[in-house]
């Protein structure tokens, strides 16, 4: 989100077309149903009217993003494969993992099958854990022997606990609960499903998260309710704001850095110091200290 806000920023000071797909992205992971088929429709016509194919694979990809993580397969399927058709270079590996989940859910395992082919072959090119988990991940959902596919999903989540990409990581804890479950081994399933359901909420991945919730509720286990931290009651552009503050930066700097006004950053400051019920610059610069003393008397 910080990201997103800062890539606006800069759009706005040089005149560029507006980044919708940096913005769906975000939106689908988030899970928010009615501003994505929003951000989807306009994006396709601005995209469309300046030849940009890409934006277009890639609002695609975030579709079948959401539409997986509200368990609407068949759609999810369709933008997936309308993606992976194109083959954009960058995008095609994410599009796979949704194709082939989409395809395997929706009944069609022979569709799911001919993308594992192609994901299977990139995946060894590549060599990273990433690639590798991902794969493994994509065959376990495809198999139908019981104890080689445990194999793969355990062997999945341990190539993922290797990466920086948590969001996969969580979608592999999820996609094994629900298998784990549905094979009746409910213990296992729920130490699997409260994973993937911490990890999607603090990432703010709510749809995802819901379907952990949702299967957990089918083993008989409530997910228990989050309490966010204070920092995050901050709204992306703050917390970005905060950050630079926290390491000594004057707000005349941040102000260079994040492409906005002194007196902006005055302002958002401000709110921060309301939020965050402290007074000071110094203050600032305390907390990330105090957050770590408490945590280790924990």
């Amino acid at each position: 989100a910080v990201l997103v806000a800062e890539a606006h920023a800069i759009e706005r000071d040089m005149g560029g077309p507006s980044l919708v797909y940096a913005d769906e992205a975000l939106v689908a992971w988030r899970g928010e149903r009615k501003r994505s088929l929003s951000l989807v429709e306009s994006g396709r016509r601005d995209a469309t009217s300046r030849g940009e194919g890409r934006t277009l694979s890639v609002l695609e990809y975030s579709s079948a993003v959401l539409l997986n993580a509200l368990g609407r397969y068949d759609d999810a399927l369709v933008a997936a494969r309308r993606v992976c058709d194109c083959d954009e270079l960058g995008i095609r590996a994410f599009a796979s993992i949704e194709l082939i989940e989409a395809a395997a859910r929706s009944g069609q395992p022979e569709v799911a099958a001919d993308e594992l082919d192609r994901l299977s072959a990139r995946a060894a090119a590549s060599g990273t854990d990433w690639a590798a988990g991902v794969q493994l991940r994509s065959r376990a959902l495809l198999c139908r022997e019981p104890d080689e596919a445990d194999g793969l999903f355990l062997g999945a989540i341990e190539r993922l606990e290797r990466t920086a990409i948590r969001t996969q990581l969580a979608r592999a804890h999820l996609v094994y609960g629900e298998w784990l479950r549905r094979a009746g081994r409910r213990t296992d399933a729920r130490a699997h499903l409260v994973a993937a359901h911490d990890m999607l909420t603090s990432m703010g991945a709510s749809a995802f998260a819901a379907r952990a919730a949702r299967e957990l509720r089918a083993t008989g286990q409530r997910a228990r309710a989050r309490t966010p931290d204070t920092a995050d009651e901050l709204t992306p552009q703050e917390r970005q704001i905060a950050q630079l503050v926290a390491t000594g930066a004057t707000n005349k700097e941040v102000a260079s850095e994040l492409f906005l006004s002194p007196r902006t950053i005055d302002a958002h400051l401000r709110s921060i110091f309301r939020k965050l019920d402290i007074t000071s610059r110094h203050q600032l610069r305390e907390l990330p200290r105090r957050g770590q003393r408490s945590a280790s008397r924990r």
